[in-house]
């Protein structure tokens, strides 16, 4: 037994030594290139998606509105503490040219993320997602994932997991705050 429990601390140290090292260039130089750091600033991927309702939204059409997109699941507990909130905000700011974009990212048909966003009384496009947008946003593989867009289309910020109402609120302020894209 000793054996074992020493054996699977061995392993488990060498493999999070091997994770941590960042090569000749550090562990601080490592985390600066994460590509999930490098969407602030730039123009968000592009994609075209159906909706819960039959449609398909492009989200380059949204261009000249301030856009949250906000990557969820049906079985995401955390993310059935934000959606009301969206559905607040979206009223609030959406007359500011404010537009939130729900991208669900689970394996449920469409009609049950449909009968979801109903019962959460969503208020904002229901997105079904697919592996090649999650891809486009560096995996998003923690959920909820949301990133905000100005409105050039540029990502300003971007949030992992739940967060407070007000970091939300702040960075709609913010978007909204840098005026109007050029037409």
């Amino acid at each position: 037994m000793k054996i074992i429990l020493v054996s699977a601390l061995l392993v488990l140290s060498t493999w999070g030594l091997a994770q941590n090292d960042a090569g000749p260039q550090g562990p601080a130089q490592k985390k600066e290139s994460h590509p999930a750091r490098n969407f602030i600033g730039r123009l968000s991927p592009d994609f075209e998606l159906p909706t819960v309702d039959g449609r398909n939204l492009k989200l380059s059409d949204l261009r000249g509105q301030v856009v949250l997109i906000n990557f969820w699941a049906t079985y995401c507990g955390t993310c059935k503490v934000e959606m009301p909130w969206f559905v607040e905000l979206q009223s609030e700011y959406g007359p500011q040219g404010f537009q939130i974009v729900g991208v669900a990212m689970d394996d449920a048909s469409t009609e049950d993320i449909a009968k979801f966003a109903k019962e959460m009384n969503v208020s904002y496009p229901v997105l079904i997602g697919n592996e090649s947008v999650a891809k486009s946003y560096d995996g998003v593989s923690i959920l909820p994932m949301t990133f905000f867009l100005d409105r050039d289309g540029k990502v300003i910020a971007r949030e992992f997991g739940l967060q407070n109402r007000r970091v939300y609120v702040d960075h709609i302020k913010k978007a909204l705050s840098q005026g109007q894209a050029v037409q």
